[in-house]
């Protein structure tokens, strides 16, 4: 027998379930775009000497780089309601092109091999963990929250190592940054899921959300990266 409430209870969970799988598609789109960006731009300074002397090689340069990187990521994260999504977006990307000039050094470091195989292995546990994230029915706020304070910790021992300058320290950071970072990708992905579900894609709102959700990942994916260069990549 026909039931117009069960049709339209259906309808409107097939609805939404299209919803938030546009809005994920265009956080990944997003987060995708910022990865070709930084790329492209760490090639283009590590295959011209002159701009790595310039960036790399000149202190005030270079620290005033990563000090324009972490206010972006600071303005974005704590004023993004206040600003257009235009305003967002173009933020997001000045972002990962700032990143890709810092990250140029990895190109100078290690060999285009190990950096290969270490981009592959990384997308691969990237892939494999945000689809956890997407599908598993488990709630991830605990290990999430867990995550985030071994993270804290993962920052201090970092600085602390810069002047101990431990290999064995060195190792244990990188050991324990893969685990943070696998677990906040997961995490994440269930974050953005949810926000996919509470937001029209469409909106101002969404187009926010969605540059916002690309920027988490985003940071995952490269962070994990390092964490594996690390310790899987052939120095040069």
């Amino acid at each position: 027998m026909y039931n117009p409430e069960a049709y339209d209870a259906v309808s409107a969970r097939s609805s939404s379930s299209i919803e938030v799988n546009t809005f994920i598609a265009k956080v990944y789109a997003w987060m995708t775009f910022a990865l070709i960006v930084t790329a492209l731009v760490a090639m283009y300074i590590a295959f011209n000497p002159k701009l790595v002397k310039l960036i790399i090689l000149t202190k005030p340069m270079f620290w005033g780089i990563i000090i324009a990187e972490l206010g972006l990521v600071f303005i974005l994260s704590a004023f993004i309601n206040r600003m257009s999504a235009a305003t967002a977006t173009a933020m997001f990307v000045a972002y990962s092109a700032l990143n890709g000039l810092t990250l140029s050094i990895v190109f100078l470091a290690y060999t285009a091999t190990s950096i290969t195989s270490t981009f592959f292995i990384t997308a691969g546990t990237f892939g494999a963990m945000s689809a956890y994230g997407y599908f598993t029915k488990r709630d991830l706020t605990s290990i999430g929250n867990l995550c985030f304070m071994a993270l804290i910790g993962l920052i201090i021992a970092m600085v602390v190592n810069i002047f101990l300058a431990s290999t064995m320290m060195n190792l244990i950071i990188s050991c324990v940054g893969v685990l943070v970072f696998v677990g906040l990708t997961a995490y994440d992905t269930q974050k953005i899921k949810a926000l996919g579900a509470t937001v029209d894609e469409a909106s101002e709102a969404g187009r926010k959300g969605a540059i916002m959700g690309a920027l988490a990942l985003y940071l995952d994916f490269i962070n994990l990266f390092l964490m594996l260069l690390n310790l899987l990549g052939d120095r040069k």
